[in-house]
C-alpha cells in the first residue's frame, strides 16, 4: 500500500516513522525546509521516553508529483495551511484514493453526508472558497481524531511525548473496507485504530477542549493545571464548553461524557501548555478559525447563539494579530 504524510512534521513524521518501520507500507512524506533536508540526508528519527529510538529512511519531496498517485494521503497539516496547498495534492489522486484529515477542529468535510437539513452545508472558517471541497472531494475524505503529542526537537527529529491512537471514521458511518483496510494498517504500525461509526461525536469531544483550553492559554498564558485551579478561568472554559456543546447536540452530536468530567480529563493532564499557547510563544501561525471561529460559525448554521466563544474568539484573534500570529 502507497501511503503519503502529506505535512510530515511532528504528527506526521510520528506516523511515518511507525509505519515505515513496520514495514507494510511504501511511506512517502512531503516536507519542506530544513526538516526535509535533514530527513533526506539522515533519515526521520523518532525519540520515545519509553522505548529505543527509532531512525528510518523513508521517500521524502516537496513536490507531490514525485511521489505520485498514492492509495491514502494522510494530512497532518494544520488546518488553516491545508486549504491553501489543496491544489497541490492533485497529483497523489488516483481514481479511488482516500485522504484522512488527521487535523484538529471542525473538518472542511463535516457536512458531507451527514444527516439531515444541513448536509452538503460548506463550513468557510476551516475551507475558505470551498478549495479543499472542490479541489480534493469529500468521496475521499476520511476522519481521523488525533490524541498523539509529539513535537519536532530538531531537523530530523521527532520527539513522541503521549498517546498513540488514532479513531476514524467515514462520513457517511458506514465501515467501508478502505476504512478497515488503514485501520489495520495503523494497528500493524503500533497505533490503536478503531473505527467508529459516529466519529462526529469522538471529534465534538477533542473539539470540547480545542475551543475552550487553547485560546483561554494563549490569553491567559496559562498551563491547563493553570487555568483548571483557577476558580474564574475554569468558570470561562466551562460556559465556553457548555455553549459548544448545545452547537453540537443541535447538529446531532452525541456526547458521551459531560462537560465536568471533560474538564476533568484535562486537569488530570497537569502542567501541559496547549497548542495554541505554544504557537504563540514560538511566534508560529495559530489554528483559531479552525478550533473556535468554525465553532462559532456551526453555531450560526443551527441559530444557536454563542456569546462567550464570540468574545473569547474576539480577544484571541486580537492577541495572535499583535503578536503576528494571525492574519
Amino acid at each position: 500500500m502507497k501511503v503519503c504524510i502529506f505535512g510530515a512534521g511532528a504528527i506526521g513524521g510520528y506516523m511515518a516513522v511507525e509505519l515505515a518501520d513496520a514495514g507494510n507500507a511504501e511511506v512517502t512524506c512531503i516536507a519542506r525546509g530544513p526538516h526535509l533536508a535533514a530527513m533526506r540526508e539522515n533519515g526521520l528519527r523518532l525519540v520515545r521516553e519509553d522505548a529505543e529510538d527509532k531512525t528510518v529512511t523513508v521517500n521524502c519531496t516537496d513536490d507531490p508529483v514525485e511521489a505520485g498517485p498514492q492509495d491514502i494521503v494522510i494530512v497532518t497539516l494544520k488546518a488553516h495551511s491545508a486549504a491553501a496547498v489543496a491544489d497541490q495534492m492533485a497529483p497523489l489522486f488516483g481514481p479511488e484514493t482516500a485522504v484522512v484529515t488527521a487535523q484538529n477542529g471542525v473538518p472542511w468535510w463535516y457536512f458531507y453526508k451527514l444527516d439531515g437539513a444541513h448536509e452538503g452545508t460548506r463550513v468557510a472558517s476551516v475551507d475558505p472558497g470551498n478549495r479543499q471541497w472542490d479541489l480534493i472531494g469529500p468521496e475521499r475524505a476520511i476522519g481521523c481524531v488525533v490524541y498523539p503529542a509529539a513535537e519536532i526537537t530538531a531537523p530530523g527529529v521527532i520527539r513522541h511525548e503521549y498517546g498513540n491512537r488514532f479513531t476514524l471514521g467515514e462520513p457517511s458511518g458506514e465501515k467501508t473496507e478502505r476504512v478497515l483496510a488503514l485501520s489495520a494498517l495503523l494497528s500493524d504500525a503500533g497505533f490503536r485504530a478503531p473505527v467508529r461509526p459516529r466519529i462526529r461525536d469522538e471529534m465534538w469531544v477533542k473539539l470540547w477542549g480545542n475551543v475552550s483550553l487553547n485560546p483561554i492559554s494563549a490569553l491567559t498564558g496559562g498551563t491547563l493545571a493553570q487555568m483548571i485551579d483557577d476558580p474564574d478561568v475554569c468558570a470561562v472554559i466551562r460556559s465556553v464548553m457548555l455553549e459548544a456543546q448545545v452547537v453540537g447536540e443541535a447538529l446531532g452530536v452525541k456526547f458521551p461524557i459531560d462537560v465536568d468530567k471533560r474538564i476533568a480529563g484535562a486537569r488530570d493532564v497537569g502542567d501541559h501548555k496547549t497548542s495554541m499557547l505554544q504557537d504563540l510563544e514560538l511566534g508560529r501561525p495559530m489554528e483559531i478559525d479552525a478550533l473556535v471561529a468554525s465553532v462559532q460559525e456551526l453555531g450560526r448554521i443551527v441559530d444557536v447563539p454563542t456569546p462567550t466563544i464570540d468574545i473569547v474568539l474576539g480577544l484571541v484573534r486580537q492577541r495572535a494579530r499583535l503578536a503576528g500570529c494571525y492574519d
